[in-house]
């Protein structure tokens, strides 16, 4: 068996490691004591200290052209909420800006272990959600850049908006520094645990609301409450006050321009023949489940801020009662940002709603029963249950206190999802037992903190000057 390693272009090759996805199970096993080995052994040629480092080098793109870029294919009427949600903060910046910093981090020192990530681990996207069994869990919720890639790149993205999301809430730099620590630290305790156990165990571990509320100190079990509460009213009966109105014998979503609008009658047509083809990429009892539901209505629908301005749809179902509903959600689904710089990768999905589902079934212990992919208008779609208990602890309230033991919790949940799926042993290798990462990776993040500002003040100038149009507040 060889080592990870990287292509004469740079990009990184697949380690074939624990977990990961091989064709056939005649084959001679790694004794996990090798797979540490080689984990080990990455130290030399890429110090644990070198992950520290952050400088924006000569030739970098320019961060406004980058999003400028990215906003090719998008509704253009939307483009200026999405330039708004981004320039209202550098922690709005930076969660609507992963094509950013994929470039970034992909050029950085990396040890060539690739386990599926989020490609977009930031603090924001981990939260709750139910389960099928309707229990109210905390995973990874976030997966439209989800791909094969350095299991360092998550975590990078993650350290850096904790960061970032620290000084948004007023903490000072120690208190990031703290908070970083305790992220880093979690994660590298969780891969060791996990390296440990058999391969199946890994694919059973979650955390509940309940589990996390007993654990969690003081400060962080008030917001967890509150958020879990939250949650639980978040469902598609609940919703049926807010978003839809009775018209004559009809129930139909109510229009909130410019966030939620009506469909032209043909493209209404479109999402109600993908949505009969999207029925077929769901398991048999589930398809037959939703197949009892009678498509009632469809809209566009704005949401997040990455995503603004990409196609994404509701539709409401309706059972055999009119308050028996389920809302679901087509998200449009474009190529990962980080494809272009893992070698080989991107046709390992013609279908990137494919992709997304397949990687967020891989990064979660337990997923949305409900969870397929379709096609409408040669755009390519996932879709989820809109309603599903999702629910985020709120980060503009949390205190210092809390910043840093969520912070742990979501390096724990970082750590969960890489080990499910590859490299676990050779990740745990490669971290020792020392906090030498958890340092390295806090200069990492108050370094790149500095450039997510300073990439934010670039965007707002671009603003002022009227190369990008603006929607505040929206």
């Amino acid at each position: 068996m060889s080592g990870p390693t990287r292509s004469s272009s740079g990009h990184v090759v697949l380690a074939d490691a624990d977990g990961a996805a091989y064709s056939s199970l005649r084959r001679r096993p790694v004794p996990r004591a090798e797979r540490y080995a080689l984990g080990r052994g990455l130290r030399h040629k890429v110090p644990r200290k070198s992950l520290g480092e952050w400088q924006a080098p000569v030739g970098r793109p320019d961060p406004v052209q980058q999003i400028m870029e990215s906003h090719e294919g998008r509704v253009g009427r939307l483009v200026p909420i999405r330039v708004g949600r981004m320039v209202a903060s550098p922690y709005g910046f930076l969660r609507g800006t992963a094509v950013v910093m994929a470039e970034d981090v992909a050029h950085l020192p990396a040890t060539g272990i690739t386990p599926v990530v989020c490609g977009d681990a930031h603090l924001g996207n981990f939260g709750f959600y139910a389960s099928p069994e309707r229990d109210l869990v905390i995973d990874l919720n976030d997966f439209d850049e989800a791909h094969p890639g350095g299991w360092e790149w998550d975590l990078r993205r993650l350290v850096a908006s904790i960061w970032v999301a620290g000084r948004h809430n007023g903490a000072d730099e120690e208190q990031c520094a703290a908070a970083v620590m305790s992220c880093v630290a979690a994660y590298r305790e969780e891969v060791r645990l996990l390296a440990d156990q058999p391969l199946m165990f890994r694919s059973y571990q979650r955390i509940d609301v309940d589990r996390l509320q007993e654990e969690s100190s003081k400060p962080l079990q008030h917001e967890v409450a509150r958020a879990a509460r939250r949650a639980r009213h978040r469902t598609s009966d609940r919703a049926l006050p807010r978003f839809t109105e009775q018209v004559e014998e009809r129930r139909r979503i109510v229009e909130e321009p410019p966030l939620i609008t009506r469909l032209p009658d043909h493209e209404a047509e479109l999402v109600a023949a993908a949505l009969d083809d999207y029925l077929q990429t769901l398991s048999s009892h589930w398809r037959r489940v939703l197949g009892g539901y009678t498509l009632v209505d469809v809209a566009h629908k704005v949401v997040g801020v990455g995503s603004v301005g990409l196609r994404a749809y509701v539709a409401l179902l309706e059972g055999s009662t009119p308050d028996d509903v389920v809302f679901l959600q087509l998200k449009q689904a474009r190529r990962s940002v980080l494809a272009r710089y893992v070698h080989g990768e991107s046709a390992w999905h013609d279908h990137q709603g494919q992709r997304v589902v397949e990687y967020q079934q891989a990064l979660q212990t337990v997923s949305d029963p409900l969870l397929g992919w379709t096609t409408v208008d040669d755009r390519q779609y996932y879709v989820r249950q809109f309603r599903n208990m999702k629910g985020t602890i709120a980060l503009d309230g949390i205190d210092a206190a809390a910043l840093v033991d969520y912070a742990g919790v979501v390096g724990h949940l970082l750590a969960k999802g890489h080990a499910r799926t590859s490299g676990a042993s050779m990740i745990a290798g490669y971290l020792g037992s020392s906090p030498k990462v958890e340092e390295a990776l806090s200069r990492f993040a108050r370094a790149y903190a500095d450039q997510t500002e300073a990439d934010h003040a670039a965007l707002q100038r671009a603003v002022d000057r009227g190369l990008l149009p603006v929607e505040r507040g929206v």
